[in-house]
């Protein structure tokens, strides 16, 4: 049977590391961190979320601040308020929650954001420096992954890194990062051939491919590290990407779904408005 990768626990002990450091700077700079999410229309799964934001930042003593703007929300209004933000020098991160409602251009709002205030890593100054392998500011999923696999001692040198799916919020970041770790790296997506024979020669293996339980034992090398970004609502019941039952089976090292990935996101979501707040506030002095 599977370890299991426990990000529960591994997100409390960054977000007390977050609030110990958020009480030293702010006692030093008079100044409290301040992030402010963006979150447009009435999508119960982004509601929730924003709310375990908010609740996670009051636990660590940063400030935060929800600006709700209507499904009916123009592309215009939405780039003059992100202009406002990174303007206000009392505000030090900016998040926009995704998804947005079909008729914004996300690409361009994302890119309006200033990139020293980007929390989420998306804006392409941010995308640049990561895959240039000088990223500050990585986007919180994949950040959380790398926190895992280093807590729990992984050793990526030389291993089969394989990536199921080809997003810019999980698939291209974790892949560069896993790259800059020095491990080598595949990416698959839809139109890969062969998917599971290609999955189950991995050492570690990142699943962000968006269908729950696609990923059963088939795709999985015995002995190997799995990684489940995934979550979905089948029956009222949350689950993965990954078929848990079976895959923990075969696999050396297996994230769980609810409390794996989705705990450290949040934390390294904390992680990074405190550096966001630091180059800012740094800046100005």
């Amino acid at each position: 049977m599977a370890v299991i990768i426990d990000g529960t626990a591994l997100s409390k002990k960054v977000k007390e590391q977050v609030r110990l450091e958020t009480e030293v700077l702010v006692q030093k700079n008079n100044i409290t961190p301040h992030l402010v999410v963006i979150l447009v229309g009435h999508n119960p799964a982004s509601e929730s979320y924003v709310r375990g934001k908010e609740r996670a930042c009051i636990k660590t003593g940063i400030l935060s601040t929800v600006i709700k703007r209507e499904e009916n929300v123009t592309n215009q209004e939405m780039l003059d308020l992100i202009n406002e933000l990174n303007t206000d020098n009392s505000v030090h991160g900016i998040l926009l929650q995704l998804p947005i409602p079909s008729h914004l251009d996300s690409e361009l709002i994302i890119s309006s954001i200033s990139p020293r205030k980007d929390v989420d890593g998306f804006t392409p100054v941010n995308v640049a420096k990561l895959a240039n392998g000088n990223g500050e500011l990585i986007p919180c999923t994949p950040k959380g992954i790398m926190k895992m696999l280093d807590e729990y001692q992984i050793d990526i040198t030389g291993k089969q890194c394989t990536v199921l799916g080809r997003s810019q919020i999980v698939g291209k970041p974790i892949a560069n990062l896993l790259l800059k770790a020095n491990g080598t790296v595949t990416i698959c997506h839809s139109k890969t051939i062969n998917l599971s024979a290609v999955a189950s020669m991995a050492d570690i293996l990142v699943v962000a491919i968006g269908k729950p339980k696609m990923v059963d034992d088939t795709y999985v090398k015995s002995g190997a590290v799995v990684i489940d970004v995934g979550i979905s609502k089948v029956d009222d019941i949350l689950c993965g990407d990954v078929d848990f039952e079976k895959a923990s089976k075969k696999a050396g090292f297996i994230t769980p779904v609810p409390g794996g990935v989705g705990p450290m996101t949040i934390a390294c979501l904390l992680e990074n408005t405190l550096l966001c707040f630091k180059k800012i506030v740094g800046e100005s002095k």
